[in-house]
């Protein structure tokens, strides 16, 4: 049975000059910053506590463990092919074991890094008010990121940081495409049901229909994703091209279902990769993990997927493109009114960031 929304005859709307690609000042917040990038010693800092860095740690953890014990307690598989649940079972077995003290060990290690990436951003000038920081991305939904995260907030209240951390309140999987409802134009948002949203990551690929539930919640914080895919992308090795024609056919198949359970799909897609996007729709740097060059000048990513989508709602659809790391933490504004300032950080194959200010909380201050 279609919507109320799917049956009224709707209104032109000209959304053009909501339509920016990148934005960072929104109606409720402000966008401070994203991909900050700050070099130490051996590199950029934040390389320190990604889930590379992290499987980097367990690794070595293992050299030495072998070279004292002439024994490896996980078996021999490269640190980077063992699945995440094949650790979160050493993590949990019921009894301790030469494995599960070895990954503790690399746990430790871990959050100390990530405390350490933390200070540091927090020395930087978009970082020094942020009160509490989201954590998002793929590790922190594993058993062994989720030891690592309470370690790490464990230590910064040890040592009276005035930074806290948070988990995010919804699915990591979600969380990416939900963030879409606070930068889709609000006039598509007050006369369509749900929008399709497609989050890029150096691994995976999601896309899905997202239901705004505005007659719920004014504020956007009861919007859910109805329908998703996922693509593990890594496996496949595609090429840029490949990718773009992976990612429209997930949404050719999400389009076809909105329309076969009536659901009233605005004429938008908003996509989010790594990367540093440019007002024009383009990704100036940070799209290193993708396939192809994603910074070239004969590349424009929303053009080239907008190419490829069928119309909607009798149209060709809009694609908004904006960084993962600021879209996943925008998941989260309904749920950060009680701070002014706040940060995320996505621990996936990179570490993505941003930082934003409620208007709101800005303007009583």
């Amino acid at each position: 049975m279609k919507s109320d929304s799917a049956r009224t005859r709707r209104k032109p709307v000209d959304e053009a000059a909501a339509l920016r690609h990148g934005a960072l000042n929104l109606p409720s917040v402000h966008v401070d910053g994203y991909s900050l990038m700050v070099r130490g010693p051996t590199g950029f800092v934040g390389d320190a506590a990604s889930q590379t860095a992290f499987r980097k740690l367990l690794q070595a953890w293992r050299k030495r463990h072998r070279r004292r014990n002439r024994a490896d307690p996980l078996r021999g598989k490269d640190s980077k092919r063992i699945a995440k649940r094949e650790l979160d079972e050493v993590l949990r077995a019921p009894v301790a074991s030469a494995a599960s003290d070895m990954l503790d060990a690399a746990i430790e290690e871990f959050a100390v890094e990530l405390v350490q990436v933390i200070e540091r951003y927090c020395k930087h000038p978009t970082w020094q008010r942020v009160e509490r920081v989201v954590i998002g991305g793929g590790f922190p939904g594993s058993a062994v990121g989720e030891h690592a995260l309470l370690q790490a907030g464990t230590i910064l209240h040890q040592q009276g940081s005035r930074v806290t951390l948070a988990r995010l309140c919804n699915d990591v999987d979600d969380a990416g495409l939900i963030g879409w409802v606070h930068l889709t134009p609000p006039a598509l948002v007050a006369q369509y049901d749900a929008i399709l949203a497609v989050d890029i990551g150096g691994t995976n690929v999601r896309c899905g229909i997202v239901e705004t539930r505005r007659a719920k919640a004014k504020d956007l914080s009861r919007a859910r994703v109805l329908r998703r895919h996922k693509w593990r992308h890594a496996d496949d090795s595609p090429s840029r091209g490949d990718l773009m024609e992976g990612i429209a056919q997930m949404l050719h198949e999400l389009a076809a279902h909105a329309r076969r359970k009536g659901i009233a799909l605005a004429p938008f897609v908003g996509v989010a990769c790594p990367g540093r996007v440019l007002g024009d729709g383009s990704i100036s740097r940070g799209a290193h993990n993708m396939p192809g060059d994603w910074s070239s000048d004969h590349f424009h990513l929303p053009q080239a997927l907008a190419q490829l989508l069928p119309d909607i709602d009798g149209r060709r659809p809009d694609v908004l493109l904006h960084n993962d790391a600021v879209v996943q933490g925008l998941s989260e504004l309904p749920f950060m009114q009680d701070v002014r300032h706040w940060a995320v950080l996505t621990i996936g194959t990179g570490l993505g960031n941003a930082t934003y200010t409620n208007v709101a909380a800005e303007k009583k201050g």
